[in-house]
């Protein structure tokens, strides 16, 4: 049982839990794929995205940006097509208009009454300011993959954000959507994390590989978390 009670923190990753990505990425993506009459389903585009994200980010640091331009490209060489510059750039591009979910800004607002409220994204900080816009809530800290030079699940990420905020893993409570970016590393430094396990074209796990994590608790959307820490 978690005792919400306890922590001063809450760490969120962004993309997911509250920014739908599953969107964003759809919107940039599908177009692109008709131009050259390729019919791809959803769940196919986003399977494709998850592979080529997390294997772009495993090695020596590079901008999100770029990454997200070579996984356009893994998904052009994947369907069979050579994109222009302007087709690799759609994905980078897009990050700023990805909605937030319907339940983000509300349940944002109401959990900064009781805790400050961390950013831990796998993004670049240009990029994060364009999605911020959407969150309506000032953080008292945001720490990009840019900043610390790695992308989670590297250690760093989480090791950063503790030396940042000045705080040690009982005073944290990491909300994340993703078991593979989020909640491995965090259960592994001895964090407590609330799974927001979000409806997905890809049920079960969304954008993330598979693992073995068992978080402490699992809500299905971010204001089912405000109800349980009673600050609905």
């Amino acid at each position: 049982m978690i005792h919400f009670e306890d922590f001063t923190h809450l760490t969120f990753d962004c993309y997911g839990t509250l920014i739908d990505w599953e969107s964003g990425i759809l919107a940039a993506v599908r177009p692109v794929l008709r131009q050259h009459g390729l019919i791809t389903t959803d769940a196919q585009i986003l399977a494709l995205y998850t592979k080529f994200e997390a294997a772009q980010e495993v090695g020596p640091y590079q901008s999100y940006r770029v990454i997200l331009r070579n996984v356009m490209a893994d998904i052009a060489a994947e369907v069979g097509f050579a994109p222009t510059e302007a087709e690799l750039d759609v994905l980078p591009d897009s990050v700023g208009a990805w909605p937030a979910f319907a339940d983000t800004v509300a349940a944002l607002k109401r959990l900064q009454t009781r805790y400050k409220l961390v950013i831990i994204s796998n993004i670049d900080d240009a990029m994060f300011a364009e999605s911020n816009k959407r969150l309506q809530v000032t953080f008292d800290d945001i720490i990009t993959a840019q900043q610390v030079g790695s992308y989670k699940p590297a250690y760093n990420n989480f090791q950063t954000a503790l030396k940042r905020l000045g705080v040690v893993q009982p005073q944290v409570l990491h909300v994340a959507q993703s078991l593979y970016h989020d909640h491995v590393p965090a259960k592994e430094l001895g964090f407590t994390t609330v799974w927001v396990n979000r409806k997905s074209i890809l049920p079960g796990i969304g954008l993330s590989l598979p693992v073995a994590v068992t978080p402490d608790l699992e809500v299905p959307d971010m204001q089912s978390l405000v109800a349980a820490i009673g600050l609905a």
